[in-house]
């Protein structure tokens, strides 16, 4: 019998599939300081923590004035 095909998202992701998850690069995703489980030798990422980190990310229009202001003034 051959491996059966997951018909669901996994709880704990690779660095790959947690980096196209996001839709960022690897490197860009070890940069983030998101933090990993560890799994035996394995570090993966957790959906979850993965989906609290885009949630709190600013959405595009809410921003608090241009971030020019605080150095040049209104």
């Amino acid at each position: 019998m051959g491996r059966q095909a997951i018909t669901f998202a996994p709880r704990l992701l690779p660095t790959p599939e947690a980096a196209a998850y996001l839709g960022v690069s690897e490197t860009m995703l070890r940069g983030l300081s998101i933090p990993r489980k560890l799994l035996g030798g394995k570090r993966l990422y957790d959906r979850l923590v993965l989906d609290e980190f885009a949630s709190s990310l600013p959405t595009e229009g809410d921003e608090k004035g241009n971030s020019c202001d605080a150095v040049f003034g209104d």
